[in-house]
């Protein structure tokens, strides 16, 4: 039987990875404290970027059955804060779900969303070790694509992702690592990546909260519900199983808002170790 070892992150002083689960279970539960304000499909293989003012909420939606999302996210008034893929599986887990949140990069270190509900909750581990909503892989893109097959593809993730934050004034510097909607995703024996077909059914959600303004990115992925290879000796086009993604985006009662701020950047203001221009070492 393999030892449970424990999660190398531990908080040692204060609260700052704790959740008020009452705060936004109440989110969750009061259906009626919430306006519908705007609403969209991403169609099959594209890519469609929007806003969300802090405080609102907004779903992932999957309206006519199985498909993987990537998802990328960014602070809205300053977009070199944004999603950090790597720090977030430290801190919340390869995979996430309600009351987990996504993190942002250095300097700022902060929530940029809560989940405040998932209706694949219940997904668990499956026989393979496989999880949904995965944080351990990234983007399809083209470059791994020519590399692996020596075609061009121009509707990988990536360049979803580039097309959907152009009009943004941003660019494909801008696309980084993703989080997997809807995809599952784990390790196999030989510590290689796998992915499995997506469970989703028509009307599953994945639900976030707010904690910034936010600019967001979603890809409808070309391997649409991952149940065909795209790369290795039996890969075939799997535009048969693409289907577009949904979002959803709502405004809040001011009741629900009671006690909630936005969470402020991280508190280190040192300046690593540097001083009036010159490094200082200490033993």
């Amino acid at each position: 039987m393999t030892k449970h070892y424990p999660a190398a992150y531990q908080v040692s002083k204060g609260a700052a990875l704790s959740v008020d689960k009452t705060f936004y279970g109440r989110i969750r539960e009061r259906q009626e404290a919430r306006t519908l304000i705007e609403s969209f499909e991403v169609p099959i293989r594209s890519g469609r970027a929007w806003k969300v003012p802090a405080g609102h909420l907004f779903r992932v939606t999957a309206p006519k059955g199985p498909q993987v999302g990537d998802f990328n996210l960014w602070n809205a008034n300053d977009p070199r804060e944004r999603l950090w893929a790597a720090r977030t599986r430290q801190l919340q887990g390869a995979h996430v779900s309600t009351f987990d949140r996504l993190w942002s990069n250095l300097p700022f270190l902060r929530p940029l969303v809560t989940i405040t509900d998932d209706s694949l909750a219940d997904y668990g581990v499956d026989e393979h070790g496989g999880r949904v909503h995965d944080l351990l892989g990234t983007r399809c893109d083209p470059y791994i694509n020519k590399l692996l097959t020596g075609e061009d593809f121009h509707h990988h993730c990536h360049s979803n992702l580039v097309r959907a934050v152009l009009p943004h004034g941003l660019t494909e510097f801008d696309v980084h690592d993703v989080l997997n909607i809807f995809q599952v995703t784990g390790l196999n024996h030989d510590d290689l990546y796998f992915m499995k077909a997506c469970p989703a059914k028509p009307g599953d959600y994945l639900e976030f909260f707010a904690e910034i303004d936010l600019l967001c990115a979603l890809s409808t992925c070309p391997g649409g519900d991952l149940s065909l290879p795209m790369w290795g000796p039996d890969a075939k086009d799997p535009l048969e199983v693409c289907r577009p993604l949904g979002v959803e985006i709502y405004r809040l009662d001011d009741s629900l808002l009671e006690g909630w701020k936005q969470p402020e950047r991280a508190p280190y203001h040192g300046l690593h170790g540097l001083q009036l221009g010159k490094a200082t070492w200490e033993a």
